[in-house]
């Protein structure tokens, strides 16, 4: 037996009227998911069915888990082989957890919308559109909340008719791409969430603006000629009917710095390099040298480094993953306005460097000392 036979005996004796009893056929089936070895999944996963507990569930489903990766599915997200309430269909599907956004948002329209926006980000990073025949959200057939829930959670699903299911070996090339999307999507997951931003994944990423611009002769280099950080003054945001009035202590990190390294033989860029705050190059690149570096700033706030160090490490992998799909890999830099105490040594950990202002000028971690953007 196999994924094939398991699903086609789920879709022959389900009878969601029956109730959830330990002696209902359907029930027995599903509960024993967990202690099947037959099932052929990929090193490193377990599977677990669900047919409801004191209700039995209106559209039953078996989980596909990573050991070492999220293994709750009411939070993050998982594989999951869900059946439509009629047990026509069943669909493969990447799947975000529900139940923890309840107790914010309720069972009903606020939940779905909240999944569906997060599984439009999700997509763009599971690159939905090279996946023809996969859908974005099955068909489930039934009103209740969970069912609506499931169907606004899902990524992506691979639909299939029980009635004439696909080989073994097709569903586990399924399953397989379904696993591939996972990770993608895990990847994406973390990154947004490490932010701390609801959207910093709303960036268009345009990567026509991120050219490089080559001088035509070595005498017309100038260090500062793409170097044009923001107006340091007040100004103004409207921001959902209010505004606010902002100090630009963002924009005078990124200057002062951007001039402070390009002393220390570095190019400092911020034209044409949006959402970036700034990218360094050597002004004598010597062969071995990495393309450049990616320098996110952050202000801390209060004394307290620690949203700053989780908004750089979220934006630093985000735009390394997206804004260099076709060029060299970035070294990582985040900026602070303040120390950064033990925070320091775990950047370095992630392989990003460090650099906070002082009050005797810039002191730096040892991956920035060593890259000479600071003697402290």
């Amino acid at each position: 037996m196999g994924i094939r036979d398991l699903l086609s005996e789920v879709a022959s004796t389900y009878d969601r009227t029956a109730g959830s009893r330990r002696e209902v056929k359907g029930q027995q089936v599903l509960r024993a998911v967990a202690g099947r070895t037959d099932l052929a999944l990929p090193p490193g996963f377990r599977a677990e069915g669900h047919g409801g507990q004191t209700t039995p569930a209106a559209t039953p489903w078996i989980g596909v888990f990573d050991e070492q990766g999220m293994r709750d599915p009411k939070k993050g997200l998982y594989l999951a082989y869900i059946f439509s309430a009629d047990l026509k269909n069943v669909a493969l599907t990447l799947q975000q957890g529900i139940t923890w956004l309840e107790d914010r948002l309720g069972r009903g329209v606020a939940r779905e919308e909240h999944l569906r926006h997060h599984a439009a980000r999700l997509r763009r990073a599971v690159r939905r559109k090279e996946n023809l025949d996969w859908a974005d959200e099955p068909k489930l057939r039934d009103k209740a909340a969970r069912p609506r829930a499931y169907e606004a959670a899902s990524v992506i699903a691979k639909v299939y008719d029980t009635a004439v299911l696909p080989s073994d070996v097709t569903l586990m090339e399924d399953l397989l791409l379904g696993i591939q999307s996972l990770r993608r999507a895990e990847e994406f997951d973390q990154v947004w969430w490490m932010s701390n931003d609801s959207d910093a994944l709303e960036l268009a990423y345009d990567l026509s603006g991120h050219v490089r611009k080559v001088s035509d002769s070595a005498a017309d280099f100038d260090p500062l000629a793409e170097f044009h950080p923001k107006d340091s003054g007040e100004y103004t945001a409207q921001i959902r009917a209010r505004q606010q009035v902002k100090q630009r202590s963002h924009e005078d990190l990124v200057k002062d710095f951007g001039l402070y390294v390009a002393g220390r033989g570095y190019t400092p860029i911020t034209r044409a390099q949006h959402p970036k705050d700034l990218v360094l190059r050597h002004q004598q690149p010597s062969e071995g040298q990495g393309s450049e570096w990616l320098v996110e700033a952050k202000v801390v706030r209060n004394g307290n480094p620690t949203v700053a160090v989780r908004e750089a490490i979220g934006q630093l992998y985000e735009y390394r993953h997206f804004l260099y799909r076709e060029e060299p890999e970035p070294y990582l830099v985040g900026l602070f306005s303040d120390e950064i105490g033990v925070y320091a040594p775990y950047l370095e950990e992630q392989g990003i460097a460090s650099v906070w202002r002082a009050d005797d000028g810039w002191h730096g971690s040892p991956r920035a000392r060593g890259w000479g953007m600071t003697t402290n």
